[in-house]
């Protein structure tokens, strides 16, 4: 027999796909702006083996060469980005909804049962709950990014006025490198959801979308006593 079970509540499905085109637009700007000074190489011994990102990549997504217009859409997105994630995290803490995010004492010992269930290493499901502990410890980071995210874009956008976030930061320049990597983990977070995405199967995406997910629940037959007629005569000694 088939359920109906609430899973997300509306607030939380808001801020998640508020969240999605926000961040996409934010990332998009923002290789605007980098490209403006793409200088992050790996580089040994004075030999460049990589370069961030390679004149190739910006060709094939047809990224322009734009400065102002990649300043202008990262700054308006984000006063968004900062209040959908303002908003989130005061909702999570005043519904409760925080204790189904933060990581438990055992997640990081039971995410690493999640990983090889997933990779087909482990047979058994690890403990699940509202988000399992690999969930708990990828969201509870993106909080967590989100806020280095507004950190060390402000010691950017703003040195001088915000001059002791830079110096918090360690400086200019590597307040950039941190938001540059932030970037990266935003881009690698997205793939590896996509792909749970997939793996969970059309029910949990459902549930994203209306707030309920489908389970199934076992058929429980009714249990009747028998008659007397029904019952079967004693045998005789």
């Amino acid at each position: 027999m088939k359920t109906m079970k609430e899973k997300h509540p509306l607030a939380i499905r808001w801020f998640h796909w508020v969240n999605f085109p926000v961040l996409t637009i934010m990332t998009w700007s923002g290789l605007l702006i980098y490209w403006a000074n793409s200088h992050y190489t790996i580089t040994l011994f004075g030999h460049t083996f990589y370069l961030f990102f390679p004149q190739g990549f910006y060709k094939a997504l047809h990224i322009p060469f734009r400065l102002a217009e990649g300043m202008a859409w990262h700054f308006m997105f984000m006063w968004g980005f900062s209040l959908n994630g303002l908003l989130y995290v005061l909702y999570t803490w005043v519904s409760g909804e925080w204790r189904h995010l933060l990581p438990k004492r055992n997640s990081f010992r039971e995410a690493w049962l999640v990983v090889l269930h997933d990779f087909h290493i482990r047979k058994g499901l690890p403990p699940q709950d509202k988000y399992n502990a690999a969930q708990r410890i990828a969201y509870t980071s993106i909080i967590v990014m989100g806020f280095g995210s507004l950190v060390t874009g402000l010691a950017i956008y703003k040195p001088v006025q915000f001059y002791w976030l830079t110096w918090l930061c360690g400086g200019y320049h590597l307040a950039r490198i941190f938001h540059f990597a932030l970037t990266i983990g935003y881009v690698l977070f997205f793939l590896v959801h996509i792909v749970q995405v997939f793996l969970a199967g059309w029910n949990n995406f459902r549930s994203v979308i209306s707030g309920f997910e489908v389970i199934e629940s076992p058929n429980i037959k009714s249990l009747t006593i028998p008659s007397n007629d029904e019952q079967p005569a004693e045998e005789k000694p």
